[in-house]
C-alpha cells in the first residue's frame, strides 16, 4: 500500500538524516584534531518496485558515511622538535603497545604526527600510538627494508648509545715559511750545528726529544697539535713538529709524537731504539717535500726507515698527501692500539711553504667523548636526528611512511588511526619523499580538514530534511487515520 511505504519511506529519511547529522557531528567535534579528515554523507535513493498505473511503493533513502583520508590538511608550526607532518601521500606506521607491531593486531596507519617522548623514551602520539620506524644499528648504519614489516621497530630515543666515538680521520690545512734558515739563519729556530746533528732516532737529536726536555734534541722550525680522543673517549694530543732541511731545497724533516709520551706504549712504538729514546713519545718521522710553486708534492712523503720501519708497524702512505700509522697508547690506559689516517692534501689550502710565517690554517679530527643527549629532532627526510653534548649530531632512524592504491577505503579505529581493509587494499611501505610516498614537514602538524563553515550550513540541512522526513511521517498516519475512520 503506498501510504505504508511512503510511512516507511519516511522512517528511512529520519534514519539517513541521523546518520548524516552524526557524520557532523564528528566533523565539528574534531576540528581541532590532529591530522583529521572530515566524514562526507552521500545520499542514494531506495527502489522497492516498478510503480504501476495507480499504485505507487516508494522506497526511501540511504545514507553512505565516507572519511576522505586522502584529504591534505594545512600545516601549523610547532615548537616541539619531533612534531611531524605528511607533505603528500602516505601515512605514519604506528604500534597500538611499545613492543611494536604484533602479527596479531598487525599495523596502524595515522596522519597524527604530535611525537613526544613518553617516560620510556618512546615516541607517542595524544592518540597513544608508538611511532615505528627502521633504526640505527651498533654502528650507527639504518637499513631500510619496504618488503620486510618486521624490519621496522618502536622508535626510543633513550636507547641511543653515548659510546665515545674514537678519532679515525684528521685533516691538517697549513703554511710553513720557505724563508727559514739556511736562506735566513735569523729566521730559523734552529743551528747549523743543531741542524747537521738532527738524527730521528737518537735519544737526544730528535725534535721529539726537545718535546720532553727543551735542553736535549733539536728545537722544529714549528709545531702544530691535533686532540685525537681514543675508543673509550679520553682526549690526547698529538703533535707535528717540522724542521727545514738545509738540502735538498724544499724539503722538511717531520715528526709525529705524543704529548706526553706517557700516553703511548714505548716499547710497542719503538722496540728496535735504546730505552731513552723509547721514551720520547715519538710515533713517526720522515720528510716532505713542496714544489717550486710552494704546493704540497703528495707524493714525496717519505718514513725514515731508521725509525718508521720495522720500529713503527703500520706507518704506511695510503694515498697522495695520507698518512696511516696505528697509535701504541699505553696499557695503563686500557685502551686499545687506533689506527689514525692523517690527511695533508685534502683540507682547503692542504699543506703548503710560502714566504709567509708558519701557520695552521685549519685542523679537524672526527669522533669525540662519550657524551650525552641534548636534543631530538626530525630531519625533512624523516630521519629522528640525535645532538649530544661534545657538538656532534647523528641518525638513529628514520620513519616510515605506508602508502594505499585507496586510503579512502580505511577503517578508521580509535585514536585518530586506521586499518587496512578489502577497499583500500594492502600498504606499501616507503622511506619519505620516496615515490609516491610524500615529505615530512618538521616541526609541523597537519590541521584537521574540516570546514566549520561548510558543517554549519550542513547543519542546518540536515535538520530541515530531518523534520521533512517526520513530516511524511506524521502525514502518513492523518491519512491512515482518515481511512480507518470511514469503518466508523
Amino acid at each position: 500500500m503506498s501510504i505504508n511505504s511512503a510511512m516507511l519511506s519516511g522512517v528511512s529519511g529520519l534514519i539517513a538524516n541521523s546518520a548524516a547529522l552524526g557524520a557532523i557531528s564528528d566533523n565539528i567535534a574534531n576540528v581541532n584534531t590532529v591530522g583529521y579528515k572530515e566524514n562526507s554523507t552521500q545520499f542514494e535513493d531506495l527502489v522497492t518496485a516498478k510503480a504501476s498505473a495507480g499504485n505507487y511503493n516508494s522506497g526511501g533513502v540511504q545514507a553512505q558515511v565516507t572519511q576522505l583520508v586522502s584529504g591534505q590538511g594545512q600545516f601549523q608550526q610547532t615548537t616541539n622538535s619531533t612534531d611531524m607532518g605528511i607533505n603528500g601521500n602516505g601515512m605514519f606506521v604506528v604500534a597500538d603497545t611499545s613492543a611494536g607491531i604484533t602479527a596479531t593486531d598487525g599495523p596502524s596507519f595515522t596522519r597524527a604526527g604530535e611525537f613526544t617522548p613518553d617516560k620510556a623514551g618512546y615516541l607517542v602520539n595524544s592518540g597513544g600510538l608508538y611511532l615505528q620506524g627502521w633504526v640505527a644499528n651498533s654502528s650507527g648504519i639504518i637499513s631500510t627494508d619496504p618488503s620486510d614489516l618486521s624490519k621496522l621497530s618502536t622508535i626510543n630515543i633513550n636507547s641511543i648509545s653515548n659510546s665515545p666515538d674514537p678519532t679515525t680521520t684528521a685533516t691538517l690545512s697549513a703554511n710553513l715559511n720557505s724563508a727559514l734558515y739556511p736562506t735566513d739563519p735569523t729566521a730559523s729556530a734552529s743551528s747549523a750545528v743543531l741542524l747537521s746533528q738532527y738524527d730521528p732516532a737518537s735519544a737526544g737529536n730528535s725534535m721529539a726529544a726537545y718535546d720532553q726536555d727543551p735542553t736535549t734534541g733539536v728545537k722544529p722550525d714549528y709545531s702544530t697539535q691535533l686532540t685525537v680522543y681514543d675508543t673509550e673517549g679520553g682526549a690526547h694530543t698529538v703533535q707535528m713538529d717540522f724542521l727545514k732541511k738545509d738540502t735538498p731545497p724544499n724539503t722538511w724533516y717531520v715528526e709525529m709524537n705524543a704529548i706526553p709520551a706517557s700516553d703511548i706504549d714505548a716499547a710497542a712504538a719503538k722496540p728496535a731504539l735504546s730505552t731513552g729514546a723509547a721514551g720520547n713519545g715519538q710515533l713517526m718521522a720522515g720528510t716532505i717535500t713542496f714544489n717550486t710553486d710552494g704546493t704540497f708534492n703528495s707524493t714525496s712523503m717519505v718514513a725514515s726507515a731508521a725509525v718508521a720501519t720495522p720500529t713503527l708497524p703500520g706507518v704506511s702512505t695510503p694515498g697522495a698527501g695520507s698518512l696511516s700509522l696505528t697509535i701504541p697508547w699505553d696499557s695503563t690506559l686500557g685502551v686499545t692500539a687506533q689506527p689514525i689516517v692523517l690527511n695533508l692534501n685534502s683540507a682547503a689550502g692542504g699543506l703548503t711553504q710560502y714566504a709567509s710565517a708558519s701557520t695552521t690554517n685549519s685542523d679537524t679530527v672526527n669522533g669525540g667523548p662519550s657524551a650525552t643527549v641534548t636534543g631530538i629532532k626530525v630531519t625533512g627526510d624523516g630521519y629522528v636526528q640525535a645532538s649530544f653534548s661534545n657538538g656532534t649530531s647523528r641518525n638513529i632512524a628514520q620513519v616510515a611512511i605506508a602508502t594505499f592504491v585507496n586510503s579512502n577505503g580505511l577503517s578508521a579505529v580509535s585514536g585518530n588511526a586506521y586499518k587496512t581493509s578489502g577497499a583500500s587494499g594492502n600498504y606499501t611501505l616507503k622511506s619519505p619523499g620516496e615515490g609516491s610516498a610524500g615529505s615530512i614537514e618538521a616541526s609541523q602538524l597537519e590541521s584537521s580538514t574540516v570546514d566549520l563553515s561548510s558543517e554549519f550550513t550542513g547543519l542546518i540541512v540536515t535538520q530541515r530534511a530531518y523534520s521533512a522526513a517526520s513530516k511524511i511521517i506524521t502525514t502518513a498516519d492523518q491519512m491512515l487515520q482518515e481511512l480507518i475512520s470511514v469503518k466508523q
